[in-house]
């Protein structure tokens, strides 16, 4: 019973975060992205990272794209590539190497990399995250299935309104290193 009631909280917690995100335009998004993208440049943990695994984001994500080519020639960045029920990770080689894969994501075709204690820091997306570092996905658990394969540092990265006060959690939920965002205003 317990685990229903937590599924159905995380389902309206997905809702609430929608809702919420419809409210701002798309050149607002842009611009939280850009500045939660700057700041997320000067940490430390990712100034010092040689491999970084990023994600190239859906319309209602921190927007990704244009961070990740700024970066590509700097550091190796790896990208996730949805193969059945898991997630496997793709160098990126550029934007010519990209297709469009699993739920409309454009998705790397470079080298299968599986050397997962080689990433310095993760910089996972999430529907919300709360001040324990917990983080609500999407549903569907790939996520929860990569990251403990891998020892990196793990930064959730959200716009403002995606921090709320708590997500239910289950045992197989991964919780992140550090919330980055920009303060709610």
């Amino acid at each position: 019973m317990e685990k229903k009631l937590k599924m159905e909280k995380k389902k309206e917690l997905r809702k609430q975060i929608a809702r919420k995100k419809a409210g701002y335009s798309t050149a607002e998004l842009n611009l939280l992205s850009a500045e939660i993208l700057n700041r997320l440049e000067e940490l430390p943990v990712f100034q010092e990272a040689h491999t970084v695994l990023l994600y190239h984001s859906l319309k209602d994500e921190v927007h990704t794209h244009a961070f990740i080519e700024k970066w590509a020639d700097k550091k190796k960045i790896l990208l996730p590539v949805v193969a059945g029920e898991n997630l496997e990770l793709h160098a990126y080689t550029g934007p010519k190497d990209l297709r469009t894969g699993s739920y409309g994501i454009s998705e790397p075709t470079g080298e299968l990399f599986t050397a997962y204690e080689t990433i310095d820091v993760a910089i996972i997306p999430g529907v919300a995250f709360d001040a324990n570092n917990h983080r609500l996905g999407r549903g569907k658990g790939y996520y929860d299935r990569l990251l403990p394969h891998i020892p990196a540092f793990k930064i959730g990265l959200c716009f403002p309104f995606q921090i709320i006060e708590d997500i239910p959690t289950e045992k197989t939920d991964i919780s992140m290193d550090m919330i980055h965002s920009l303060p709610t205003r």
